[in-house]
């Protein structure tokens, strides 16, 4: 238990924090969140009363830091096991059932197809930061420019929260499910002066403007691994079809020598099993690239300390 009962909103979730310090980050950004919104509400549901006295009163309804923690990490765990994939094929399996067995992997699809939609999104990324930016330092002299940064900045974040929900169903890795809560309402400028202070605002602009190059990268990779690979599976039915006379005036159906015997036809099917290797290489890279990818995007993302 707590060594003393907290007296006000911020020691509450400064001991919730400490109680959550070896959790994960994004379950711990959410706690935080979930626990200061309700707090808030009912401090504000109560003007008569003190920071104190609100506490003291739900204490025994909401629970104190230790319970809310010991939930929260109860309830992650329960979510975790619902939506965690099959097991992969053991190590006793052998080398090529556990190599050829991402065919069976749905995550790793999914990894292909962010690689694919990287993209698209990482050009709405940066032309977003870019114009926003660029809006944000050109209206800073008028009264506009200061509505104007925090729109900007919280739809980035908003966008950084659904960058992150689609990450986290593509890899299983924890990802926040709640944004940072703002605080007590504040004037304006004050609320520019922290989000300005907030290393987090800087490093979500810059996950934006880094998922360009990125997602050129990524796409190029997807794009090129999946067009050698299926030119080099496909080989073999070209061959036959040429062999055949699929190809040929009036479909003039003709078997000369064995196939397999047949220079080009050999080729084929060498160029066949590159085909399916590079395939099976690239679903791998895939799966890799995700997984680091959104170990990236949760240090940028999330916020710091949490």
């Amino acid at each position: 238990m707590s060594a003393h009962a907290p007296r006000s909103i911020d020691e509450y979730l400064k001991q919730l924090r400490t109680a959550l310090e070896s959790q994960d980050p994004a379950l711990i950004q959410d706690a935080l969140y979930d626990s200061e919104e309700y707090l808030r509400a009912e401090v504000a549901a109560h003007p008569q009363k003190s920071e104190s006295d609100v506490l003291e009163l739900i204490a025994s309804t909401y629970g104190a830091p230790e319970e809310v923690a010991a939930a929260y990490r109860a309830t992650d765990a329960q979510v975790s096991a619902a939506l965690k994939t099959p097991p992969r094929p053991s190590a006793r399996t052998g080398a090529g059932a556990r190599f050829f067995g991402v065919f069976l992997d749905p995550r790793a699809y999914l990894s292909l197809f962010y690689m694919l939609l990287s993209l698209a999104t990482g050009v709405v990324y940066f032309t977003f930061a870019v114009t926003g930016l660029s809006l944000s330092a050109g209206l800073a002299v008028l009264i506009i420019g200061v509505p104007f940064f925090l729109a900007f900045i919280g739809v980035a974040r908003v966008i950084s929260q659904g960058e992150g929900r689609l990450l986290e169903a593509i890899t299983g890795e924890r990802m926040p499910r709640r944004p940072v809560h703002p605080g007590p309402p504040v004037a304006w400028w004050t609320r520019i002066v922290n989000m300005l202070k907030d290393a987090r605002t800087w490093t979500t602009i810059l996950y934006l403007l880094l998922m360009l190059p990125l997602g050129v990268t990524y796409f190029t990779v997807a794009v090129t691994g999946l067009a050698v690979g299926a030119a080099f599976v496909m080989s073999p039915f070209a061959a036959l079809g040429e062999h055949i006379g699929w190809f040929g005036p009036g479909w003039d159906v003709h078997f000369g020598n064995d196939l397999l015997n047949d220079h080009a036809g050999a080729s084929s099917v060498v160029l066949f099993v590159l085909g399916v290797l590079l395939l099976t290489v690239l679903m791998h890279l895939a799966r890799g690239v995700a997984r680091l990818h959104v170990r990236f995007a949760k240090a940028l993302l999330v916020e710091p300390g949490a």
